[in-house]
C-alpha cells in the first residue's frame, strides 16, 4: 500500500540537495574501447545533443513562472534568461536596459505560430487580464480547460514551450499559471519537470501589500548596482489586531503552506477539467473535513469554542474579512468583506455566470439531503443510485456524494438537478460585498483556492459542507468488531519521543525565506520576504507490537490525534471527538513473530508535503531526477505543510491523546500495477495515475458512529476502542514555546 515497509527512521535528504529540473543526469560516454561501428561516435554525439536540447527545454518552462504580470520578453532568472519572440511588438523598452546589464544572457528564440492565435485558444481569453481567475466560476473552469486542451496537444518540452511563451500575455495570468502547471504534471514526458512555489510565483497572494511596498521602497533608496537581495519581514502582525478573537487564528489561516497545500491539492484534484480521478469525491470530503477538524484543534488550543457552520444563508456573517492583499501588481486590491455582511443573489454580468439565487443554493441543499435520508440519489435518467459505503464494486456513496456536492459536473449523477452547492457558496460569498458589481468591486480570496483559507468564513462554510457528508457518514452501519479487530497482533505500549523525552512536543515560532522577486519585478533587483510561521521540533512515533503468529504479519499503522477535553474542559464522549480526530500518519510495517519495537519519524508523515521548492532550490539542485528521491516530485508537492503537522498546544502544556490502530495489510492493500512512488501526502493526495492505495473508508475508524457494544462492553469513549489489542491511547502534552525553534 506504501513504499515504506520498515522499522522506519528519519529519513535523510540525499546528498547533494533538492531534486533537479529537467532530465536525469547522463553518464560519461562509453569507453572507446568497446566494440562499435565506426558511425556510434557521432550518432553518440548527435542524442547527447538532442538530450541536452530536450533538458534545456524543461528547464527553461521554469523561467515561463517567472514574472506573470510581466511580458514573456522581459529578463528572467536575474536576467540571466531572455525569451525572445519573433516580431514581438509589445516589447517593452527596459528590455534593452536590463539586457545591456553585463549580466550574461541566454536567448531562447520564440518563433512566430498560428495554432496560438486567439481564434484558436477558445474561451482562453474571455477572464480578462489582471483580474482574479476563480476555479469555482464555471465559465473560468471552462476557460482553464480549453487553455489546457491547446496545451495538452503540443509534442514535448520544446514544442510546450513556444506555444506557452506566445499565449503568455494573451490570458489572465492566474491561468495561465494554472494551465501550464496543470499540462506539466500530467503530460508523461514532462514527469521530471518540477513546479516552483506558488508563493514565489504569486507573493501578492501570500505576502500583505505593505510589506511588498516596504520592499520596493528600500529598493529605491539603495544602490542599483548593489548585488545582495533586499529582505523584508513579515512576522506575527498579518490582517488584524487581536481585539476580535476570530484574528487570534490568523496566524494559522494566513499560512503559506497551507494555502499552498489548497492550491495544489485543487490543482491535483480539478473539475470539470475531465479528471476522474479514483476516489476523487470521497477525498474531497476527507480532505477538507480534516481542515476543519485541524482547525478546530487550534482553536481549542486559544480556548475559542469550535467552528460553528454556516447554516443559514439569510442571516449576517459576523465577522467580516480584510485580506491586505492585491489581486496583481497594479495595486487593485481583493475585495473586503465587512462584519455582519449578508450573502445576496450573484446578479453579476462581469464573469460569464448565470445569476444565482440564495434560494438556488437553499433547493440544492435540501435535494442532497433528500438524496442522503432516501439512501439513494437520481440520476439524469430518472434511474436510483444507491448510496451505500458498503460495497464490494463501483463507488462508495461517500464517493457519489462527493462527486455531486463539490461538485464536477462531468462526474455528478445529475448536476441539473444536484447542482453546483460547494462552489456556488464560495462564489456567493466572495462577491457579498458587491453582489450586483454596483461598486465594481474585485472578488473577495474565498473565490481563489490560493487564498480562501485565510477567510474565517472559509471554516464555516466547509463545516456546513463536512455536516452534510456527515449526515450521510451516520446513516451507514456502525462498524463490528469484527470490522475493528486485528487477532495475533497486540499494541503493548505506544507514545512519541522528543529529544529523548517521551511523551512531551514542543511548538514555536520559524521562519522561511521566499524570493517574492520572482514573482514581482522590482526593478531587476532581488527581494526576500522572511515569513513567520507556527513550527515544531520533529519527534519520533514508538510502537512495542507482539505478534503471535507464526510467520511475518504485515500490517498497516493509522496515527490519529485529538484533544482530549473540549472547550468546558471536560474530556469527550466518542460522539463528540469523534470528528476532531485528525490522521498523523498512516504506513506499513511486517512485524515478526514476538516482539516488534516500530520507530516512526514525524517527517515520513503520509499527509505531509516536506517544503515548498522555491526558484533557487531548483535552478540549485543536482540530483538525478529519475532517482527514488526524485520520481513523481510534483505529486509530491501536493500534501499538508510539514511544519503545520502539530497544533499550536498552550505554555503550560495541553492535553491531547494519540490513537494508534493496527489493520491487516492483506485486507487493506489495493492490486494495481506499479506507480510512481511517493512517499508524502498519499493520505490527502493519492498517487498519481493510481488507485488510492487504501482499500478502507477514508478517516477509518473514525468516519462513523461505534457500534453500541465491544467485548460486551459499551463504547462511550474513543479509550473504549483501545479494549482490542490491536489498538492503544495515549495522552500526550503539546507545549506551545512561543520563541524560534531549533528544528536541526
Amino acid at each position: 500500500m506504501y513504499t515504506q515497509k520498515t522499522d522506519l527512521r528519519l529519513r535523510q535528504r540525499p546528498a547533494g540537495g533538492l531534486p533537479a529540473l529537467g532530465l536525469p543526469l547522463r553518464s560519461a560516454p562509453p569507453s572507446s574501447s568497446v566494440a562499435a561501428p565506426v558511425s556510434s561516435p557521432l550518432k553518440r554525439a548527435a542524442r547527447w545533443s538532442e538530450v541536452d536540447a530536450m533538458d534545456k527545454s524543461r528547464k527553461n518552462l521554469l523561467y515561463l513562472f517567472e514574472l506573470p504580470h510581466d511580458p514573456i520578453s522581459l529578463p528572467r532568472g536575474g536576467g540571466k534568461i531572455h525569451f525572445d519572440l519573433e516580431n514581438d511588438l509589445s516589447r517593452p523598452p527596459v528590455v534593452a536596459t536590463r539586457l545591456g546589464g553585463g549580466v550574461p544572457v541566454e536567448t531562447t528564440p520564440v518563433p512566430d505560430r498560428e495554432d496560438v492565435l486567439p481564434q484558436n485558444l477558445g474561451t482562453a481569453a474571455s477572464v480578462p487580464i489582471g483580474s482574479p481567475f476563480s476555479f469555482f466560476i464555471k465559465s473560468h473552469r471552462q476557460a482553464a480547460k480549453d487553455l489546457c486542451d491547446v496545451f495538452m496537444r503540443t509534442k514535448g518540452a520544446e514544442d510546450l514551450l513556444q506555444v506557452a511563451a506566445r499565449v503568455h500575455g494573451q490570458v489572465n495570468e492566474t491561468l495561465f499559471i494554472y494551465a501550464l502547471s496543470f499540462v506539466i504534471l500530467r503530460k508523461k514526458e514532462l514527469r521530471n519537470v518540477r513546479l516552483p512555489s506558488i508563493i514565489e510565483v504569486f507573493p501578492g497572494k501570500f505576502i500583505p501589500q505593505e510589506q511588498l511596498m516596504k520592499a520596493q521602497l528600500e529598493v529605491n533608496r539603495t544602490d542599483p548596482n548593489q548585488s545582495e537581495p533586499v529582505v523584508v519581514e513579515h512576522g506575527l502582525e498579518f490582517s488584524g489586531t487581536h481585539l476580535k478573537p476570530e484574528h487570534r487564528l490568523a496566524y494559522w489561516r494566513e499560512d503559506y503552506g497551507i494555502n499552498a497545500h489548497h492550491w495544489h491539492w485543487h490543482l491535483v484534484y480539478p473539475i470539470d477539467m475531465g479528471v476522474n480521478r479514483d476516489r476523487k469525491g470521497e477525498l474531497f470530503f476527507y480532505m477538507h473535513q480534516q481542515m476543519v477538524a485541524r482547525y478546530d484543534m487550534e482553536r481549542l488550543s486559544l480556548g475559542l469554542p469550535r467552528v460553528q457552520k454556516l447554516e443559514n444563508w439569510r442571516a449576517p456573517i459576523e465577522d467580516g474579512y480584510f485580506p491586505k492583499l492585491t489581486v496583481n501588481n497594479s495595486g487593485r486590491a481583493w475585495g473586503s468583506r465587512q462584519d455582519d455582511t449578508v450573502m445576496q443573489d450573484f446578479l453579476r454580468n462581469d464573469f460569464g455566470l448565470d445569476f444565482t439565487d440564495v434560494t438556488d443554493l437553499e433547493i440544492w441543499r435540501s435535494r442532497l439531503f433528500d438524496a442522503i435520508h432516501q439512501g439513494f440519489m437520481i440520476d439524469r435518467a430518472g434511474k436510483r443510485v444507491v448510496l451505500s459505503d458498503d460495497v464490494t464494486s463501483g463507488k462508495r456513496g461517500i464517493d457519489i456524494l462527493g462527486d455531486a456536492l463539490e461538485a464536477d459536473s462531468n462526474l455528478s449523477v445529475n448536476s441539473p438537478y444536484y447542482g453546483d452547492l460547494h462552489n456556488m457558496g464560495h462564489v456567493l460569498i466572495a462577491f457579498s460585498h458587491d453582489p450586483d458589481f454596483a461598486h465594481k468591486e474585485e472578488m473577495a480570496v474565498m473565490g481563489d483556492t490560493s487564498t480562501a483559507m485565510r477567510d474565517p468564513v472559509f471554516y464555516r462554510w466547509h463545516k456546513f459542507v463536512d455536516d452534510t457528508f456527515q449526515e450521510y457518514k451516520l446513516m451507514q452501519r456502525p462498524y463490528t468488531e469484527q470490522d475493528l479487530n486485528l487477532a495475533g497482533v497486540k499494541i503493548e505500549r505506544a507514545g512519541v519521543v522528543r529529544n529523548n523525552e517521551a511523551d512531551v512536543l514542543h511548538t514555536g515560532w520559524n521562519t522561511r525565506l521566499f524570493e517574492a522577486s520572482r514573482g514581482l519585478d522590482f526593478n531587476g533587483r532581488p527581494v526576500m520576504v522572511r515569513l513567520t510561521h507556527l513550527d515544531h521540533e520533529p519527534f519520533n512515533y514508538h510502537l512495542q507490537v507482539s505478534n503471535s503468529g507464526r510467520g511475518v504479519k504485515e500490517v498497516t499503522v493509522r496515527v490519529f490525534l485529538a484533544p482530549k477535553l473540549n472547550a468546558r474542559g471536560q474530556e469527550m464522549s466518542f460522539m463528540e471527538q469523534r470528528i476532531l480526530w485528525a490522521e498523523m500518519d498512516k504506513f506499513t510495517v511486517s512485524l515478526k513473530p514476538g516482539s516488534n519495537h516500530v520507530v516512526r519519524s514525524s517527517k515520513d508523515s503520509s499527509i505531509t508535503n516536506a517544503e515548498e521548492l522555491t526558484f533557487r532550490d531548483l535552478e540549485n539542485a543536482n540530483i538525478d531526477p529519475a532517482s527514488p528521491e526524485a520520481t513523481g516530485f510534483n505529486f509530491c508537492g501536493c500534501g499538508w505543510p510539514q511544519h503545520m503537522l502539530l497544533p499550536r498546544g498552550r505554555p503550560e502544556g495541553m492535553p491531547f491523546q494519540l490513537f494508534f490502530m493496527l489493520t491487516d495489510y492483506a485486507q487493506d492493500k489495493v492490486t494495481q500495477p506499479a506507480a510512481r512512488g511517493c512517499a508524502n501526502g498519499v493520505s490527502f493526495c493519492g498517487i498519481q495515475d493510481a488507485k488510492y492505495p487504501d482499500t478502507r473508508p477514508m478517516g477509518f475508524p473514525f468516519d462513523r458512529r461505534p457500534p453500541p457494544t465491544l467485548l460486551d462492553q459499551p463504547v462511550n469513549t474513543a479509550a473504549d476502542y483501545a479494549r482490542l489489542e490491536n489498538a492503544f491511547i495515549h495522552e500526550i502534552s503539546i507545549k506551545f514555546l512561543a520563541e524560534r525553534l531549533n528544528r536541526d
